[in-house]
């Protein structure tokens, strides 16, 4: 049954090329398209390539986020704060990478259940970053490399949660899972990894056993990334974006569609389900969708896109976190 999906506009903006330091100076908003999605800035270094929201809110009493972006120049911006509210202008203030050396190319962010100012980010070579953001900067706490890789993955999506044990029941204090994955393209499926994880009192990550499952976008078929990016729902669907890219001028079109579901047992095992025949949500005309995070405490579904020549765009679905 697909929920009720209504597109409000957001705004969300950082400037193409943002210099890394923090700046006083808050970025320009762009203005709202004609399909309901708001402009985060001109030009390739633009992009939201991963998003996580920071506390509670809503469009209407503000929304605090941290956005990523897949800049590979050591100029260009890499992760920056974001403050929103429905009818005005955002604050996005550029922050500081602590940590060398400077990442490339991050393509998805997720908060770190439990801790405060706590988030893991991942480029699109599998290198993790555990960061703490604060104070205008984000601080490297410790880098790995994701588990269950393979030679010529693209990484694009990943999800911290703690899923319930079984489907209704609810989640299990203290007991985190991780879903990362290769984006596939075409005839090539996406690949989803699920694990336990857990992290020590210095920030380093531990696995657990990695459950992997291959999964297909149900639209765009052409030119398409079947999982640009992934989330845990709080009933522990897996919330999953898909993309079509055919190049730095699109067209580009996107959805958003349950992959399936994680559940984790007693023993803090995970098992990882997913649909052979995924029915979307939603589609999105015009857009390539790399980033999503649902709302604490809302079904609203917060949405990001790289668009390459044409920037970045953010909009709040409706309904979609429902699940």
């Amino acid at each position: 049954m697909h929920p009720k999906v209504l597109i409000r506009t957001v705004l969300a903006a950082a400037g193409a090329g943002a210099a890394i330091a923090v700046t006083a100076t808050f970025l320009p908003a762009h203005g709202v398209d004609g399909d309901g999605w708001q402009s985060v800035g001109e030009g390739k270094t633009s992009g939201v390539s991963g998003i996580a929201v920071t506390g509670t809110g809503s469009v209407k009493d503000g929304v605090d986020a941290i956005v990523v972006r897949d800049n590979k120049k050591s100029d260009e911006n890499r992760i920056s704060s974001v403050t929103y509210e429905e009818g005005k202008d955002p604050e996005v203030e550029p922050l500081e990478w602590e940590g060398d050396p400077l990442p490339s190319d991050l393509e998805s962010l997720d908060n770190v259940p439990g801790e405060q100012g706590g988030y893991l980010a991942v480029a699109s070579s599998g290198t993790a970053y555990h960061l703490q953001v604060a104070d205008g900067a984000a601080k490297v706490v410790d880098t790995f490399t994701l588990p269950a890789l393979e030679s010529g993955d693209e990484i694009e999506n990943l999800a911290l949660g703690a899923p319930p044990a079984s489907a209704g029941a609810t989640a299990q204090e203290g007991k985190l899972v991780a879903v990362w994955g290769d984006r596939g393209e075409d005839d090539r499926p996406g690949m989803l990894h699920a694990a336990p994880v857990s992290f020590d009192s210095a920030g380093k990550a531990e696995f657990g056993e990695v459950q992997s499952a291959e999964v297909r976008a149900p639209y765009p078929t052409e030119k398409v990334r079947h999982a640009s990016d992934t989330k845990i729902t709080k009933s522990g669907a897996l919330l999953v974006s898909s993309a079509s890219d055919p190049g730095d001028d699109g067209p580009f079109d996107s959805a958003v569609y349950t992959a399936g579901r994680v559940t984790l047992s007693d023993s803090g095992a995970v098992t990882l389900s997913v649909a052979k025949d995924p029915e979307a949500l939603k589609n999105f005309e015009g857009h390539k969708i790399e980033s999503l995070a649902c709302l604490p405490g809302s079904d609203d579904a917060v949405l990001g896109t790289d668009d390459e020549n044409d920037g970045g765009s953010v909009a709040t679905v409706d309904g979609l976190c429902a699940d």
